[in-house]
């Protein structure tokens, strides 16, 4: 089938009204059936997804790849891959109990906070004279708490050196903001303890006052019940008051005879345990990382996608489902067939093509009345279909039957195949003239009407041209697409018979079905169908059924 041919040319022949021959018109009417409420698509299985997965595997693959690049990148445009961490030794506050505070996490979580604060991060940045905002470098370190007295500054810079010295420089600032609190507390402390001093010598000198008064009035007179009552309660509020005093003067001397050293003992305490190091640093292991949590990122949601456009799809790929859209059984289904774009005679020597072929062979109706003639109707892409048809062309020509392709598909790709650029009727040579391929004009309004039209239908040029050269012809091949807004009724004039090929994945079930709705309408028989690239997956059989659930093809052929 590689060899070149040669294409020879027939003038255009006025025979209108030409005899059809020994063809007959298929005048049995279609019944048109209702099948959307009888279809019900196959259940998600996990073959189905993995199916799904394998069809779509460039996707999540150029997916996967560009995780891993931009996982490349991010590690690329980090600015601060190196780090340093110190150590920090603090002192428990003596002004609470050591063995209640040592178990308590909130201690650990205040040193946490005040060393995450924007206050130290603003001494920090005033020590290393950076013209960096705080927010920034607080987002660049880290304090965690070991345990409520050793607490962990870890920075991050550009450069080990850097590390080292922004860590110290977070350390020290720090420890001067700690000890600043804390003599912050000390005077605000002894503040209360004046304050409250203060407030009791004046209670006790006002009681003393009230008391005096009351005591020369009672010596002028007589006393009465109530001045002596009002005498008893002033001079025992005075001795409460001169109680508390003394208790104050004592808190206050023991705090700044105790706990005052304690916390300033505890301030000069806070030490660095371990100064600032450089952390243990890899570069091919941060970017190796960086790279898998790409690639493992966009690994996913190229799965994810390709899951979820298999599982809202409304495309039919199952042989039931389309079986059951488009009225007749699937009872061919072959791998993809790979045309790379640019196909020629060379690919019908591809097994899946011959099969195709071999099978559209059984399909011509034998009738030894008359001559055969078989539509194949692409739903979707012609170009398997008409690779496929040619071969048959080839196959029975050589033969030595009279064989007539017609291509009423636009662009008509199976006359291309053949070296048939032009529109009219055409001898392919090297087939001994027993092979003719006939191409409609392109400006053609309507679908040209064939051989087998009834004598009353006004044909065109074409037809006038190709009935008679039809007429002598073993075997009529027809390939046409079928258009909704046109319907279907030229394609009874052409074959008998029809055959689509389809797809899988590539056409919805409306689209399936108004195909086989159109053939049937058109009186032309609907025999099979030919599904290409079904599903490794895929274990229906490609039947329909009849509402009472027998196979509509056994019916059919009882």
């Amino acid at each position: 089938m590689t060899d070149e041919y040669q294409t020879v040319i027939m003038p255009s022949q006025n025979v209108m009204g030409a005899s059809p021959g020994r063809f007959e018109a298929y005048e049995d009417s279609a019944v048109v059936e209702d099948r959307s409420a009888d279809f019900e698509p196959n259940l998600v299985s996990l073959a189905f997804l993995g199916a799904a997965l394998r069809r779509s595997a460039w996707l999540w693959c150029l997916t996967a790849v560009a995780g891993l690049l931009l996982g490349s990148l991010a590690f690329a445009a980090t600015r601060d891959p190196y780090q340093a961490s110190t150590t920090l030794l603090l002192t428990l506050d003596p002004s609470e109990n050591v063995t209640a505070q040592a178990a308590d996490d909130e201690y650990q979580a205040d040193n946490q906070a005040m060393a995450q604060s924007r206050t130290v991060a603003g001494l920090a940045i005033g020590q290393l004279g950076l013209r960096q905002s705080v927010s920034s470098f607080l987002s660049s370190y880290s304090a965690t708490s070991v345990s409520d007295r050793v607490l962990v500054i870890t920075d991050s810079a550009s450069s080990s050196d850097q590390a080292v010295l922004r860590a110290n420089a977070i350390a020290a600032a720090f420890l001067q903001f700690r000890a600043s609190e804390l003599l912050q507390e000390q005077q605000l402390t002894l503040s209360s303890f004046n304050q409250q001093i203060g407030q009791t010598r004046q209670d006790i000198s006002s009681l003393s006052h009230q008391i005096s008064h009351l005591i020369s009035r009672l010596s002028a007179g007589p006393v009465s019940a109530a001045q002596q009552s009002q005498l008893t309660n002033l001079q025992t509020e005075r001795s409460q008051a001169t109680s508390t005093l003394a208790g104050l003067n004592e808190a206050a001397l023991s705090y700044e005879t105790t706990t005052q050293p304690a916390m300033t003992a505890e301030a000069k305490g806070d030490v660095v345990l371990d100064g600032a190091v450089p952390l243990p640093y890899s570069q091919g292991k941060h970017l190796l990382l960086y790279a898998l949590v790409g690639l493992f990122i966009g690994l996913v949601l190229g799965l994810a996608v390709a899951l979820i456009r298999a599982l809202v799809s409304d495309r039919l790929r199952q042989r039931t489902d389309v079986a059951q859209a488009l009225g007749a059984p699937v009872k061919l289904s072959v791998g993809r067939v790979r045309l790379n774009g640019r196909y020629g005679l060379a690919a019908a020597d591809r097994l899946d093509v011959r099969r195709i072929a071999a099978f559209l062979d059984r399909a011509v109706p034998r009738n030894p009345r008359r001559a055969a003639a078989l539509a194949v109707v692409p739903v979707d892409e012609p170009q398997a279909a008409a690779l496929s048809l040619v071969s048959l062309a080839l196959s029975r020509a050589q033969q030595g039957e009279q064989v007539v392709l017609a291509d009423l598909v636009g662009g008509a790709p199976a006359a291309r195949l053949l070296g048939i650029n032009q529109p009219g009727v055409s001898i392919v040579s090297g087939q001994d003239n027993r092979l003719i391929v006939a191409v409609p004009e392109g400006d053609d309004v309507l679908p040209p009407i064939g051989p087998l039209g009834r004598t009353w239908i006004q044909g065109s040029p074409f037809t006038d041209t190709v009935a008679p050269v039809c007429a002598r012809a073993n075997l009529v091949l027809t390939l046409a697409t079928l258009d909704a807004s046109l319907g279907a009724d030229h394609l009874a004039t052409w074959a008998t018979d029809a055959v689509a090929v389809l797809t899988a994945g590539r056409s919805s079930w409306t689209t399936i079905s108004a195909v086989g709705e159109m053939i049937r309408l058109s009186g032309t028989r609907l025999e099979s169908a030919v599904l290409i690239g079904a599903d490794d997956a895929d274990a229906s059989v490609g039947a329909t059924y009849t509402t009472d659930g027998r196979d509509r093809a056994a019916t059919d052929a009882r």
